[in-house]
């Protein structure tokens, strides 16, 4: 390995180390190595192939002095010859196995890359919607990229690394030894000098490669944030587009100037590296050329130990590295299974059963509900804090009871932050019951399946969410064995059917992120396509048509009238006017229901309901209500 090459390396190694001192346990030792198991087998022929490709590095140079001394010698031309070929064939075999070794060093790389992925995906799948709600989205992802690189490392990079920097330093050192072991053991004193300064200026780089990725981090959230369409809106409307430019800029500057300190410290660094290699081969040809000369040593062995020596050095400056490459994979595995402990609020129960089959009734039983702290549900690595919110569970429900029943419709009314989507979150078990008990069929959602909840229940929520792909694939996110007849009669009832026809690409037409390259209410019309053509038997409409002008809102509503047919509904009211023939309104108010009954009931009561309703039709129109 070529020295200024292994300059870079190690330094490199000893730079991106952060917690070089950190003891790993030995519970994440055995989770390695479970990860590990799979691949046990192509791990063990490429921890060989590096044995052997690291002993023919060494063969060459032993090879190299035979030819040296042949020529001195003045032996037969035949014998330089046949030296000759058997170099070309180990340089062969040398490359064909270093070949090998490297694909299966990238087979098992990327397989790992592949399980660790998949396990925290599927892992942060599970987790409850009180865990997105507080993550940072960039510092979740992370997790998934330059984390499973790093533990990536500890096997395709590091193992075989150290495994073939040792093979080749023990056999490198043996033969140096049996040539003249007072001129390698001179060429050792060296050593220092090639490490120490690795060490003092790798400590130095990293924290200005620390610096430089928090604001690189910054510099990521700002454009992140100022890039998507509602941020972005934002700043024009009002924010400050100059200060935003002078703050990104600031950031990028000193990103520069850390650029530029970094990039000449490594050129020191790697110049005075390169000279004490430099001055390390001078010693051994000096000395040894002075041996030769006296015939305590011949000419070919001064070649082999000068060959040696950087196979010497080189892995002698790897290793002093390795520990500090092996401590920053392991740290990666580390923060990997940090997502992974951390255990789903919402669990399915063994031995859950699917809701019944045919209509059903939703009942809620005295329940009550608070939010769940920032410690139970997320990490203070995730929210970019030093550490958790630990205050929550304030009670934002209190005893909540009514019961739907199969195909009849429950509207819920009431003040902005009453705690209505609070109750409809519960149903599809989003979050769980401190107290009571929320029931589909008469079973309690937490015997039911998750899966047969979902097929069950079906929301639309307010800000009708749309995922940055084709209308098609958002529409079959709810039911991806649809026809395209079915695709169709979906937009038909939703009054959006004239509209995609009319796009570029129809159905494959990408809707942008958020749906923002629609219009509010076709966005709303377009989730409400989805959710017919689910078929879910609950529907709950989570002020669905908030967005809609009354022209749409009128086409909507007759869809949904058609959608709700023979469907248990929970819908909570941003205009009366939608709710005034459901089976059963609920008045909520500070997380308690205040009133029930009809429409013309509660008129006649005389309370909070009638005082919306008499708010939103005092001049003779359908006026948003407070809610």
């Amino acid at each position: 390995m070529d020295m200024e090459v292994t300059a870079w390396t190690s330094m490199h190694g000893m730079v991106n180390s952060r917690q070089e001192r950190r003891r790993i346990s030995r519970a994440s030792l055995r989770r390695i190595a479970a990860f590990a198991r799979p691949h046990r087998r192509r791990l063990a022929l490429f921890l060989a192939l590096s044995s052997v490709t690291a002993l023919l590095a060494v063969a060459s140079p032993v090879l190299a002095s035979r030819v040296v001394s042949a020529v001195v010698d003045g032996r037969e031309a035949s014998t330089v010859v046949r030296l000759a070929l058997l170099i070309a064939v180990v340089a062969v075999a040398e490359a064909g196995l270093g070949l090998l070794a490297r694909r299966l060093s990238a087979s098992l790389g990327e397989g790992l890359i592949l399980d660790l992925r998949t396990a925290v995906f599927d892992h942060v799948q599970r987790m409850p919607v009180a865990f997105f709600t507080r993550t940072r989205t960039g510092a979740l992802v992370s997790r998934l990229g330059s984390d499973v690189i790093g533990a990536q490392r500890a096997f395709s990079n590091t193992l075989s690394g150290v495994v073939g920097n040792v093979v080749t330093l023990l056999l490198a050192l043996a033969v140096m030894l049996g040539i003249s072991w007072r001129i390698t053991l001179l060429a050792l004193l060296l050593l220092p000098v090639f490490v120490v300064p690795a060490r003092r200026m790798g400590t130095r780089m990293a924290a200005m490669q620390r610096e430089a990725a928090a604001l690189n981090a910054a510099m990521n959230t700002q454009m992140t944030e100022r890039f998507s369409a509602p941020g972005a809106t934002l700043v024009k409307l009002f924010g400050r587009p100059a200060d935003e430019s002078a703050e990104f800029a600031a950031r990028a500057r000193r990103v520069r100037d850390i650029g530029i300190r970094t990039a000449t410290a490594q050129s020191v660094f790697v110049t005075a590296l390169t000279l004490v290699s430099a001055l390390a081969l001078a010693l051994v040809y000096g000395l040894g050329g002075y041996h030769a000369l006296r015939g305590s040593l011949d000419a070919g062995s001064v070649v082999a130990l000068a060959l040696l020596l950087t196979r010497l050095y080189a892995p002698l400056t790897a290793l002093a590295g390795a520990r500090v490459e092996v401590m920053s994979a392991l740290v990666s595995f580390e923060r990997v299974f940090e997502i992974l402990d951390l255990e789903p609020l919402i669990a399915q129960k063994p031995g859950a059963v699917a809701v019944p089959d045919g209509p059903v009734s939703v009942e809620f039983d005295r329940v009550s509900f608070g939010y769940p702290s920032a410690d139970k549900v997320s990490l203070a690595s995730l929210e970019e804090v030093a550490a958790l919110d630990s205050r929550g569970g304030t009670r934002v429900l209190h005893e909540v009871s009514f019961r739907a029943e199969p195909g009849r419709m429950v509207a819920l009314v009431g003040s902005s932050g009453a705690g209505k989507s609070t109750i409809a979150q519960l149903l599809p078990r989003l979050y769980d019951a401190d107290e009571g008990s929320v029931r589909i069929g008469g079973t309690d959602v937490r015997d039911l399946t998750a899966e047969s909840i979902r097929d069950t229940v079906g929301m639309v929520t307010q800000d009708g969410h749309l995922f940055h792909e084709s209308v098609r694939s958002n529409l079959l996110l709810a039911r991806p064995d649809a026809t395209e007849e079915e695709v169709w009669e979906a937009l038909r009832r939703s009054r959006l059917d004239d509209l995609v026809a009319a796009l570029p690409d129809g159905l494959d037409t990408i809707v942008g992120e958020r749906g923002y390259r629609l219009s509010g209410g076709e966005r709303q019309r377009l989730t409400i396509a989805r959710l017919l053509l689910a078929r879910q038997r609950v529907v709950i409409l989570d002020e669905a048509t908030a967005h809609l002008d009354s022209t749409s809102e009128a086409a909507v509503q007759d869809a949904l009238a058609e959608a709700l047919s023979g469907r248990t509904a929970v819908v909570i009211a941003h205009r009366l006017s939608t709710v005034q023939a459901a089976d059963l309104i609920l008045v909520v108010e500070d997380g308690r229901i205040t009133e029930r009954g009809t429409h013309t009931e509660l008129l006649a009561e005389g309370g909070r309901y009638a005082e919306l309703y008499r708010t939103q039709f005092a001049a003779g129109e359908d006026a948003p209500a407070a809610v």
